[in-house]
């Protein structure tokens, strides 16, 4: 069965615009495909600890000498590996704040960047351990961004992505939408289009 991993990570949940559209991806994907599982996670209705120190210690401790404080850790880490290694598609709904990625979002690929587990290093470098997967980012901005030196977003999500092991990724972005009501449909119906393309 496919499995497709949908992760939205507007603070505003379902209102946000990138959620929009990644919903609508979703949505449109399920009726082409419509014997897939969809798993769902709104980081912003039920967000993930950030990294500390305590949880990095758990991931580094070898499984016989974890305490039962570390063990919870790793249990909570390993469940998102799960869902994230049955998916065969993922899908970002991924709004710009302050020139990079949610928080929320940032705490989850901590809790999923695990040596061994995720990726791997080698003579060679690190090695990603998740390949043959599809991600597709809904990128949505107030301003113009895409291709410019103020984007990290892009290149932040293709690198942790590319380093777990995903490589064949698709971007779809919504720009301007803080720039006026024509710039901002013009732009999400441009961004609509494009998801529909992708869906099929």
């Amino acid at each position: 069965m496919t499995t497709l991993l949908q992760l939205n990570s507007s603070i505003f949940s379902s209102d946000g615009h990138s959620s929009q559209l990644a919903d609508e991806f979703v949505t449109t994907w399920q009726t082409h495909n419509p014997a897939a599982q969809v798993i769902s996670r709104d980081l912003a209705k039920d967000p993930l600890p950030h990294l500390d120190a305590a949880r990095v210690s758990a991931f580094f401790t070898p499984p016989e000498a974890r305490t039962p404080e570390q063990q919870a850790y790793i249990a909570e880490s390993d469940a998102l590996i799960d869902e994230l290694k049955q998916a065969q598609a993922v899908v970002i709904g991924l709004p710009m704040y302050n020139f990079g990625i949610p928080s929320t979002l940032k705490a989850y690929f901590d809790q999923i960047a695990r040596a061994g587990v995720t990726f791997r290093y080698t003579e060679n470098g690190p090695e990603g351990l998740l390949s043959g997967k599809k991600a597709y980012i809904f990128a949505t901005r107030g301003g113009l961004y895409a291709g410019t030196a103020l984007d990290s977003q892009t290149t932040y999500i293709r690198n942790f992505l590319n380093f777990i092991g995903i490589t064949d990724i698709e971007f779809v972005y919504a720009e301007g939408l803080n720039m006026g009501e024509a710039t901002k449909g013009q732009s999400l119906a441009n961004a609509q289009q494009r998801l529909a393309e992708l869906a099929a």
